[in-house]
C-alpha cells in the first residue's frame, strides 16, 4: 500500500477514535441546526403553562411559536444556527423579551422569569440590534418564508433558482446551473452536514428537492475550517423535520401550467418531544424540462420524480440519531435546434423531413435523451457528553447514475459542422461514501469545532461514439482543399484520390488531392464508410463504435480545528484545515482561516474581514476521461491532448466588507472579494458531443463586491435586493486536461461566467396573517461572455458570417442592416457599419478584446409575479391555497448563452404561468 494512502487511513483511524473515546443537556441533532428549550417561571418561581413563546430572525424570516406544557417548559427543535429575537406572553404577566443565538449542536436553554403586567408595562428594543450579526464571514439566510412565495424560474432545478435569487454574487446559466463568483461550479452543499461538492445542475445530477429543506445559509467564500473542496459558494441546508409536531402536519399539492407542466407532491411531519418524521415526496412532468437552443420548445420534454425522508430519534438525555434518506429519477429529451428538428442527413445538407443515411433510411429529427438516477442514505449520531462539549458521527453513501442515449438512427445526431459530427451514447456513475466526525466545545468566549472528514469517490466512465460526419477525416480533398465525400461507399483510403472520378464532372472536374489530415485509425469508426482504410489496422472490418472505459477513486481526508471567539465588540472566527487529495495525483494543504469583525453598536454597524487559503479539487464528472483520454489514439485523434491529469489547485481568498443596519427598516451588507486562483478550473466537451469534461488553466483571477438589501417585515410588506460584479480572468496556458481551442494565444481571456453586473429586487407583501398576498420578481443580468459570434476586425473589413449556419444567426438574433437570416437564406457577408445583434452584444468594429471587450449575451430585465391565498375558506384546522405564478410577464425572447463551449446555446424561459392548488392539514 502506498505509504501516502496508509498516511491517511491512520489519520481518519486516529481522528475517529480519539473523538468516540472522550466520555460520555439533552441531545440535539447534530449538523447544521439545533435547539432552542427553556423554562417559564413567574415572579414567585412557579411554572407557568400555557405561555406562548416566539423566537424570529428579521433578515432571514424564520419564525416559530409554540406553546409550554404543564411544567412550564417548551422546546424548538431543528433551529438553524442563527441570532433570534424571542418574546414570551402570558395572561397577567408583562410580555418578556431576549436576544438567543444559536452557534453550535449543544443549542441552548434558557430561563424565562416573567413579571406581573402593570398598565404602563411596554418592550422596548434597541433598533437594528437584531438586525445586525457580529460575524466576520458575510453570508444570506433564508427561511421558507421567503421561498414559499418568491417566484422561482425552474421547477426541475428549485434550490438553484432560489439560490440565484436570493444571493448576491451568482450568476444564472441555463439548465439550472449557477455561477457563484465567478466560477464555473465550484459550489458545495453541506446538507445537515453532509458535504456534496458534485454538480447539482440537473444535466449533470438530481439535486434535493426544495420541498424538503427548511432553511438555507449562502455564504460566498472565505468560509470556516470545515467546509473544503469547493467554496466559491457554500450552501447550508437545513432539512425540515417532524420532531417536535405531536399533531400531524402536512399538505397536498397540485399544479399544472404553460408548456403542459404538471407537478403533485405530498410531505407530512409527524412526531413527538423525543422523535419525528419528516416524508415527502413529488413528482413532476414538463414539456420544457431544459433550456432549449430555441426560443420556440422543440423536443424538450421530461419529467423527474423525488422522495425524501428525514427521521429524528432521541435515544435518551444524551443521544439522539438523526437519519436522511432520499431517492431521486429525471428523465429527459435533449432539446433540439431547428437544424436537428428538421432533419439531418448523412451528407450534413439540411432539409426539412427528407434526409437519408448511407443506407437509404430516413433520418429523421434528433432525439437524444437522458436518464439520471441519484440515491442517498445518511445517519448521524450525536452525543452530549456534558452541557458544555457534544459530539457528532455520521457517515453517508450516495450514488448517482447517468445515461445519455443517442438517437434510434446515429445519423440523426449529425448537426452542423461547429456542432455535432459523432453520435455518442454514455453510461457514468458517481459513488460517494464518506464518514465525518466533529467535536464541539462552547465555554464563555469560546465556541471550538474540531472534525474530520474522510470520502471515497468511486467514478466509473462508459461511452462509444462513432463519426457520422464524412468531412470529419474525409480521405481526400478537392480543387479548394475542402474535404469530400462522393458515393456510396465512397472513398475510404487516400490511395483513390488521385484516379477518383464521379458522375458529376462539372462539379468535381479534376482529381482529388489527397487529405494530409486524413487519420487512417479513426476509419475503423467512421461509419459513413462502413468499409474502413485498408492501412488502419482494421481491414477488412465494418465500421464501428469506438468504446471508452475509464474508473477511479478519488479519497480525500479533512482535518480541520476553528474556533468562534466572542469578546466584548469584536468577534474572531481562527481555524486550520488540512486537505489531502489522492485520486489519479496526489496532494496536500495546509489551509489557513481568519476572519475579523468589529460591532460598532451605537450605529448598527458591523466592520469584517477574511481571508481564506483552500485547495480547490477537480470536477469528478469526467475525470477520467480528461486526465487520461489522451492515452487512447482514438480520442487523441479527435481532440488535442495536454496530456496531464487534472491536480487540485489553491486558492487565496480575501474579503472585506460590512453591515449595516437603519432603524428597524432595513439592513445592508456588502462585500468585497479578490480571489487568486492558481489553477483555475472550467468545462470543455468532447468532440461537440454531450459529453463534458473539465479542464484546467494556469491560473484565475476574480474582483467583485456583492451587495444584499433587507427590509424585514413592516405591516406586511418585506423586501430583499441582491447585487453583484465579477470579473472572472482566465490566464493560458491550459495545464491538464484534454485540449481545447480556447485562450491559447498566452493572453489572458474572459470565461463564459464572467458577468459585469446582475441584480434582483423581490418584493413581497400581505397585510395581514391570513390574508391574500403577492410576491414580486425583477431580474436584470447585464450578460454573460458570449461564444463564437462573429465581430469586425475593423471599420472596412466585411464580416464573414459563413461559420455560422442560418438557424445559429436567427438564434443570435443577427442582422445586416435592414437584412434578416432566414432557414434558407442566411447572411454570407456584411458592411461593419450594418451588422449588428439584438440578442447579443456585438463589440464595435476593431475593438473586441477576448480579455477587456468580449462580446457579450444583450442585457436583459425579467419580470415574474406570483399571488395566492394560503387559506382561501379561513378554515382552522384544515385549509385550502391557491396560488398563481408567472415567469417572464413581459415575455422578453432573451438568452442565457449562445455556442458557449460548455453548454451550447440556451434561450431563457418564455412567458409561463402555473396555478397551484393545495390542501393543508
Amino acid at each position: 500500500m502506498h505509504l501516502f494512502y496508509k498516511g491517511w487511513l491512520a489519520a481518519a483511524i486516529v481522528a475517529v477514535a480519539v473523538a468516540l473515546s472522550v466520555g460520555a443537556a439533552n441531545a440535539q441533532s447534530g449538523g447544521t441546526s439545533s435547539g432552542i428549550s427553556g423554562t417559564v417561571l413567574d415572579p414567585s418561581g412557579a411554572v407557568v403553562a400555557n405561555a406562548t413563546v416566539e423566537i424570529h430572525n428579521a433578515v432571514s424570516g424564520f419564525d416559530r411559536t409554540t406553546t409550554t406544557d404543564s411544567k412550564g417548559n417548551f422546546s424548538f427543535p431543528n433551529v438553524p444556527f442563527n441570532p433570534y429575537h424571542m418574546t414570551v406572553t402570558a395572561p397577567g404577566f408583562a410580555q418578556t423579551a431576549q436576544d438567543v443565538e444559536i452557534r453550535s449542536a449543544l443549542g441552548v436553554n434558557v430561563k424565562v422569569n416573567l413579571t406581573v403586567a402593570t398598565s404602563s408595562d411596554t418592550v422596548t428594543v434597541e433598533a437594528g440590534a437584531d438586525l445586525v450579526e457580529n460575524d466576520p464571514i458575510g453570508h444570506t439566510d433564508v427561511d421558507r418564508g421567503l421561498f414559499d412565495k418568491i417566484p422561482l424560474e425552474s421547477q426541475s432545478s428549485s434550490v438553484s433558482s432560489l439560490v440565484t435569487l436570493a444571493a448576491p454574487g451568482v450568476a444564472a446559466d441555463s439548465n439550472g446551473l449557477f455561477h457563484g463568483l465567478g466560477d464555473h461550479a465550484s459550489n458545495s452543499f453541506s446538507v445537515d452536514n453532509q458535504p456534496i461538492t458534485d454538480q447539482q445542475s440537473k444535466i449533470f445530477s438530481n439535486q434535493i428537492p426544495v420541498d424538503s429543506i427548511q432553511s438555507l445559509e449562502v455564504i460566498p467564500g472565505a468560509p470556516p475550517a470545515e467546509y473544503g473542496g469547493k467554496t466559491s459558494l457554500v450552501i447550508v441546508a437545513t432539512t425540515r423535520s417532524g420532531q417536535g409536531i405531536t399533531t400531524p402536519h402536512g399538505s397536498v399539492n397540485a399544479s399544472y401550467g404553460s408548456f403542459g407542466s404538471s407537478n403533485v407532491g405530498i410531505d407530512l411531519a409527524y412526531g413527538g418531544q423525543k422523535w419525528g418524521n419528516f416524508i415527502s415526496a413529488n413528482g413532476l412532468n414538463s414539456g420544457r424540462f431544459l433550456d432549449p437552443p430555441e426560443f420556440r420548445v422543440a423536443h424538450a420534454k421530461g419529467n423527474e420524480e423525488n422522495l425524501f425522508d428525514r427521521v429524528d430519534y432521541q435515544l435518551s438525555t444524551k443521544d439522539s440519531i438523526h437519519l436522511n434518506l432520499g431517492f431521486s429519477r429525471s428523465w429527459f429529451q435533449t432539446p433540439n435546434n431547428l437544424d436537428g428538428q428538421l432533419a439531418t442527413p448523412w451528407n450534413g445538407v439540411v432539409v426539412a423531413n427528407g434526409g437519408l443515411d448511407p443506407n437509404g433510411n430516413v433520418v429523421g429529427p434528433t432525439d437524444q435523451r437522458a436518464l439520471i438516477k441519484s440515491f442517498n442514505i445518511a445517519p448521524t449520531w450525536t452525543r452530549v457528553i456534558n452541557p458544555t462539549t457534544v459530539f457528532s458521527l455520521g457517515g453517508w453513501v450516495r450514488r448517482d447514475a447517468f445515461n445519455y442515449y443517442p438517437s434510434g438512427n446515429p445519423f440523426a445526431d449529425l448537426g452542423p459542422s461547429n456542432l455535432q459530427q459523432e453520435t455518442v451514447s454514455q453510461y457514468r456513475t458517481l459513488a460517494n461514501v464518506g464518514l465525518r466526525s466533529d467535536l464541539s466545545y462552547v465555554k464563555g468566549i469560546n465556541n471550538v469545532k474540531f472534525g474530520a472528514t474522510y470520502q471515497q469517490t468511486f467514478l466509473t466512465e462508459h461511452f462509444n461514439f462513432g463519426i457520422v460526419d464524412p468531412t470529419v477525416n474525409s480521405p481526400c480533398l478537392d480543387a479548394n482543399s475542402v474535404p469530400v465525400f462522393v458515393g456510396n461507399p465512397g472513398l475510404n483510403d487516400p490511395t483513390q484520390c488521385g484516379t477518383a472520378t464521379t458522375t458529376n464532372q462539372t462539379l468535381y472536374p479534376t482529381p482529388f488531392q489527397i487529405n494530409a489530415g486524413f487519420t487512417p485509425l479513426l476509419g475503423c469508426y467512421d461509419l459513413t464508410r462502413p468499409t474502413p482504410s485498408s492501412n488502419d489496422g482494421c481491414a477488412g472490418a465494418t465500421s464501428t463504435l469506438f468504446p471508452f472505459r475509464g474508473h477511479t477513486d478519488v479519497k480525500e481526508l479533512a482535518i480541520y480545528l476553528q474556533d468562534a471567539i466572542s469578546k466584548g465588540n469584536w468577534s474572531l472566527n481562527v481555524g486550520l484545515r488540512g486537505d489531502f487529495y489522492n485520486g489519479l495525483v496526489t496532494a496536500r494543504q495546509a489551509e489557513p482561516r481568519v476572519g475579523v469583525a468589529y460591532n460598532i453598536k451605537r450605529t448598527n454597524t458591523v466592520l469584517r474581514v477574511s481571508y481564506a487559503r483552500t485547495l480547490e479539487s477537480p470536477f469528478n464528472e469526467n475525470l477520467v476521461l480528461s486526465s487520461s483520454g489522451c492515452n487512447f489514439a482514438v480520442v487523441a485523434a479527435i481532440i488535442p491532448c495536454v496530456n496531464a491529469p487534472l491536480e487540485p489547485g489553491y486558492r487565496n481568498d480575501f474579503h472585506a466588507g460590512l453591515q449595516q443596519a437603519f432603524g428597524r427598516f432595513a439592513v445592508v451588507s456588502g462585500d468585497y472579494i479578490w480571489k487568486y486562483t492558481h489553477t483555475g478550473y472550467d468545462f470543455s466537451i468532447f468532440a461537440a458531443t454531450p459529453i463534458f469534461f473539465p479542464v484546467a488553466w494556469h491560473n484565475s483571477k476574480i474582483p467583485g463586491y456583492a451587495i444584499r438589501v433587507s427590509v424585514p417585515e413592516f405591516h406586511g410588506f418585506t423586501a430583499l435586493v441582491v447585487m453583484s460584479s465579477v470579473a472572472a480572468r482566465f490566464f493560458p496556458p491550459q495545464t491538464s486536461g484534454l485540449g481545447t481551442t480556447v485562450g491559447q494565444s498566452g493572453s489572458p481571456f474572459r470565461i463564459d461566467h464572467d458577468e459585469k453586473f446582475n441584480q434582483t429586487t423581490h418584493l413581497q407583501y400581505q397585510p395581514w396573517k391570513n390574508a391574500p398576498w403577492v410576491g414580486f420578481n425583477w431580474r436584470y443580468d447585464s450578460g454573460l461572455v458570449a461564444g463564437a459570434v462573429p465581430f469586425a476586425t475593423d471599420t472596412t473589413t466585411p464580416v464573414d458570417l459563413t461559420g455560422l449556419t442560418a438557424d445559429q444567426q436567427l438564434q443570435a438574433g443577427l442582422f445586416c442592416g435592414s437584412q434578416r437570416p432566414t432557414l434558407t437564406q442566411p447572411l454570407t457577408t456584411c458592411a461593419p457599419s450594418q451588422y449588428g445583434s439584438n440578442l447579443v452584444k456585438i463589440p464595435a468594429p476593431g475593438t473586441e478584446n477576448d480579455d477587456h471587450n468580449p462580446p457579450r449575451i444583450a442585457p436583459r430585465h425579467l419580470f415574474d409575479v406570483a399571488v395566492g391565498d394560503d387559506n382561501l375558506f379561513k378554515g382552522e384546522r384544515y385549509k385550502w391555497s391557491l396560488s398563481v405564478t408567472a415567469i417572464n410577464v413581459a415575455n422578453k425572447t432573451a438568452l442565457y448563452n449562445f455556442l458557449s463551449t460548455f453548454s451550447g446555446t440556451h434561450y431563457v424561459t418564455p412567458r409561463a404561468v402555473t396555478a397551484q392548488l393545495g390542501f393543508h392539514f
